[in-house]
């Protein structure tokens, strides 16, 4: 098996010059009180180990946990700050109020002071609009994400869960002004769900943008443990309670079951995880800087970020290609076979 010069991998991150490791730690069950949450003690050796095997990329939310994920970042990166590029999002609701949601000025102002708070820093890396807000215009929320750059507060700014022509409009917007310049978008992303290659894509590395996939294991599906047939009954899809049997169904097409058929088979062949088959391959899609992983254990969190040592054989690339390729509706498929030049 061909493999990688260093153990961690670092890509440039869109136009910016700042370095994120291949693989990022995310961290939205950390803090959760239930039967899928990682609880503190477990979460902090996970950042450490993470840090300690060279990545640096760590990537939370306000909203994860209600808050209680970032505490527990920012208490996992006391004396380790600079070893770490911190990421968070502002957008959905963290409180019962009308104001206490959405990216409004007041509430992305609020918002970056509770959770630098939180974190326990002086400025976030990494501040990504969770979703587009129907209420706000996009201006409101660009002239505030500006002046947090110029404040210091925040480095650099992401989005996440943009249509294309919401996330087109509002870098127009930004270069029209002279505001800063989104250089991270974060979606879900898959052999399982490949629909951001219709538009996002290309829209991404067009504009210089640095694509985050989340969600690379397509919500535990291609983690290897489930079989044809029956709704889960173990494993992280099963302690999810929006999976009802439509939801179910929706994962356990033929497409997907062909799909996990050849990582059975490249698994066999080359002695590897299906979790790491799943992320070489997204690590090798066009404008991918670092992919989301959401470890639950040392041991799953080692397999994991040990994925930048692998490069899958060009073949066999091109079969997960193939098998996961999405159909093409209209206009992509009118624009294939009449619009090349």
């Amino acid at each position: 098996m061909p493999g990688k010069e260093n153990n961690v991998k670092y890509n440039q991150l869109g136009n910016s010059g700042l370095l994120l490791s291949e693989i990022a730690l995310g961290t939205m069950i950390f803090g959760e009180d239930n039967e899928r949450g990682t609880d503190k003690k477990t979460a902090i050796n996970l950042i450490h180990r993470f840090l300690d095997q060279g990545g640096n990329h760590i990537d939370t939310a306000n909203v994860y946990a209600k808050g209680r994920s970032e505490e527990i970042v920012g208490e996992a990166l006391k004396n380790k700050r600079n070893q770490a590029v911190l990421a968070t999002k502002v957008r959905f609701a963290m409180g019962e109020g009308p104001n206490d949601q959405g990216l409004s000025r007041l509430h992305i102002l609020n918002s970056v002071e509770d959770s630098l708070r939180r974190l326990q820093v002086e400025t976030i890396d990494l501040l990504y609009m969770h979703c587009w807000d129907p209420l706000t215009p996009i201006e409101e929320s660009l002239r505030a994400f500006d002046d947090l750059v110029t404040s210091g507060k925040i480095r650099y700014i992401g989005v996440s869960n943009f249509k294309a022509w919401q996330l087109m409009k509002a870098l127009g917007i930004s270069d029209a002004q002279g505001w800063i310049r989104y250089t991270a978008a974060q979606y879900q992303y898959s052999l399982v769900e490949r629909s951001i290659e219709f538009e996002l894509s290309d829209l991404c590395l067009n504009e210089g943008l640095g694509v985050m996939p989340w969600g690379p294991l397509g919500g535990g599906f291609l983690s290897g443990k489930y079989q044809r047939g029956d709704k889960p009954q173990f494993g992280r899809l099963a302690m999810m309670p929006e999976i009802t049997e439509e939801s179910w169904e929706r994962r356990a097409q033929e497409r997907n079951w062909q799909i996990l058929a050849v990582m059975d088979d490249i698994a066999t062949n080359y002695n590897l995880s299906h979790p790491q088959i799943a992320l070489a391959w997204l690590l090798e899609q066009p404008g991918v800087v670092s992919v989301i992983i959401g470890a639950r254990t040392l041991q799953q969190l080692d397999e994991n970020i040990h994925t930048a040592q692998i490069s899958l054989p060009e073949e066999e690339l091109e079969r997960l290609t193939e098998i996961s390729a999405p159909p093409k509706g209209y206009p992509y498929r009118f624009m294939e076979v009449y619009g090349q030049r």
